[in-house]
């Protein structure tokens, strides 16, 4: 619906007023009506469109149209099509007439100015600013959605910079405008309305911490974009040399989706009426464009690998060769954190998570720096923030952080569809207690965050039966062909019995785990069949995994199918488990290349048997397993292959703004 404004009319002189392209003007016909009159007519000049509204039909009026009554039901609303060449070159006439209905006994008269007042950002979502009539003020989702996208300008293009680029209030250099979202303020009228009037582009308090607007000027020296909306600026009074149609502002985003913020950004442009002398303007009428921040959004395994992050530190050498060969293998770019940088903290998958975020316009990634904090805890600002490479953390609200805020313990699925509901861009998956009082969970801060993208929609598994308790210690996604496109792996106890039994029946009883590895103690596989310690506890993992398992059948829409079941066994000391032998489903996948940690499983006609079951669950899926010596520099430790190593991957090709929440 059209905006509206009332017009009061006086019987003693005319009535001039502004009228804006779009809007409709309603005439208060009784207010301005003398006491003896019964009737009216109206008539404008060419320029102008006259409505009658009367119970409640519309018509528009031709000039042979007799008289109206004067009663509460008739309305006069006026429209027009094209912006005034000069003040006051329209008119709309008002007849009063008597009882008898003769010559009028009044008239009123209005001129109007038409002008053009228009808030345009990129609301279809084309890459470009186009003037689009729809409401600007509804910002909606799907593939037939409109609404404008703002990014949250948080990379570091100047290098000099010591911080990301929406902490300050300057345009540093092109590289930094081109990750704002344009907005263009048109305006078209007589140059002397804009001068007698007040333009005002203005925000809420709610969304001054959220934006930063930046007003082009002039040519494109850096300089000469100022800074006028955002922080402790609310409204800026937009000066219109003459004859100038366009106004250019560049908008950047503060703040990413959070638990105190929806991603909704709006902002106005008013036109104010010239003050009576002490007293304040008054709207004559405003334009409002809505934008979404863009959120942050997650990659699954299933994406294509495109950077390896591993840890060098004094005793891995040989699994940093090994990952390095891998990535060479998958054609990725290799990064090596130097000790120097990562102080003898060798777990970067733990210390962030890598994302992107994306707009019409532009795309680019942006870590996420896990609340740990521990030796690592510089390298993601200090070494990754950087030009087009963005960087998002996340404080406790007075929390004490726990292992589960380490993000092993974050993952996402492919994308799923459960029952008919699509999740084209997957959903997160976050381990947490069991649902009971007490018990370890990720904190508050980083579950808000998470949540509030939206895309994105989490699930929360139970983790805290692990020491660690990380998602990434029991479940892993690799690409497989297929209806859903991959598969889940998840690590399994019974599997990993069901094989050992099936050795021993072969007479392979007495084949021991351990036996490449000079310092450990060896055990068999009768030994390990005969503990019953060992079971009692591989049963209540498997418990704990089967809980997770029906979650995940339930919140990704998997079948059976579509599980692979990794032998695995763990032991649980204190009531916290462990895995046994190095954790097979704790791998690095590099699309159809897996960095497995090796399990130093029996040796059976000269091959571990343990990598021979992965290798006949997982190679016809068209995928390589590389078993990778892990054992002491990760193993010992706690962690794993995907423990010790951190992959960027490709962005989705889907839209995240297409989908429907």
């Amino acid at each position: 619906m059209s905006q509206q404004r009332t017009i009061r009319l006086s019987l003693q002189q005319p009535t001039s007023t502004v009228y804006v392209l779009g809007t409709e003007i309603s005439i208060d016909i009784h207010g301005s009506a003398p006491k003896d009159a019964m009737s009216f007519d109206v008539r404008g000049t060419p320029g102008v469109d006259v409505y009658i509204v009367h119970n409640p039909q519309v018509a528009k009026v031709p000039t042979c149209v007799p008289r109206w009554p004067l009663d509460a039901g008739v309305e006069v609303v006026v429209t027009m099509k094209a912006p005034s060449n000069a003040v006051n070159d329209n008119k709309v006439r008002i007849s009063y007439y008597g009882q008898d209905g003769g010559t009028p006994v009044h008239r009123a008269m209005l001129y109007l100015t038409c002008v053009d007042i228009s808030l345009d950002a990129d609301t279809t979502r084309s890459g470009a600013v186009k003037r689009k009539t729809t409401d600007k003020r509804e910002w909606t989702w799907g593939p037939d959605g409109q609404g404008a996208i703002l990014l949250v300008n948080c990379d570091r293009d100047d290098p000099k910079s010591s911080d990301m680029d929406n902490m300050d209030f300057c345009v540093r250099s092109y590289a930094d405008l081109r990750d704002m979202s344009c907005m263009i303020l048109r305006t078209q009228g007589p140059d002397a309305i804009f001068d007698d009037h007040k333009l005002v582009l203005h925000i809420s308090v709610s969304d001054a911490d959220k934006v930063g607007v930046f007003r082009a000027r002039g040519d494109d020296v850096l300089h000469q974009y100022e800074h006028v909306l955002g922080s402790d600026e609310l409204s800026y009074v937009v000066d219109r040399p003459s004859g100038q149609e366009e106004d250019t502002f560049y908008v950047e985003g503060l703040a990413f989706p959070d638990a105190d913020f929806s991603g909704l950004v709006a902002f106005h442009v008013t036109l104010l009426d010239a003050p009576v002398e002490n007293l304040p303007e008054t709207p004559i009428f405003t334009d409002t464009v809505v934008f979404h921040m863009a959120p942050w959004i997650m990659t699954p395994n299933t994406q294509r690998p495109l950077e390896v992050f591993v840890c060098s530190v004094n005793d891995n050498a040989d699994f940093v060769e090994a990952v390095s060969e891998l990535a060479r293998k998958a054609r990725c770019k290799l990064t090596i954190c130097p000790e120097v940088e990562n102080r003898s903290d060798r777990w970067i998958q733990d210390e962030m998570e890598f994302g992107y975020v994306q707009a019409p316009h532009k795309t680019f990634p942006v870590v996420f720096d896990s609340p740990r904090d521990r030796e690592l805890q510089d390298f993601p600002f200090k070494s990754i923030l950087g030009p087009d490479f963005g960087y998002v953390t996340r404080e406790p609200y007075n929390e004490t952080v726990s292992s589960l805020d380490s993000f092993g313990n974050l993952e996402v699925s492919p994308p799923v569809t459960i029952k008919g509901k699509e999740y084209p861009l997957g959903r997160i998956l976050i381990g947490s207690s069991f649902p009971r009082v007490g018990g370890r969970r990720m904190t508050k801060a980083v579950r808000d965050f998470l949540y509030a993208q939206k895309v994105q929609p989490p699930v929360e598994l139970y983790v805290d039966w692990l020491c660690v308790g990380h998602v990434d210690e029991f479940l892993s996604f690799v690409p497989a062909p297929g209806r859903q496109g991959f598969r889940l792996l998840l690590a399994s106890p019974s599997a990993c019995y069901k094989l050992f039994r099936e050795k021993q029946e072969e007479g392979y009883g007495e084949a021991r785990l351990f036996e490449e590895l000079e310092t450990v103690t060896t055990t068999t596989i009768d030994e390990i069949l005969a503990n019953e310690t060992l079971r009692r506890e591989n049963d209540y993992v498997q418990s704990c995994i089967d809980w997770n398992r029906d979650i995940l059948k339930r919140e990704l829409g998997l079948s059976e199918k579509d599980i692979i079941d990794l032998p695995q066994l763990f032991t649980v000391i204190d009531k916290e488990a462990s895995a046994f032998f190095p954790d097979m489903v704790n791998m690095i996948v590099l699309g159809k290349h897996l960095g497995i940690p090796k399990p130093f499983g029996p040796i059976i006609n000269g091959q571990c048997c343990l990598e021979e079951n992965v290798r006949s669950l997982l190679e016809p899926l068209g995928l390589t397993c590389t078993f990778i010596n892990d054992f002491f520099t990760y193993h010992t430790l706690l962690g794993e292959v995907h423990c010790g190593t951190n992959v960027r991957r490709k962005p989705f090709s889907f839209k995240w703004w297409n989908m429907i929440p």
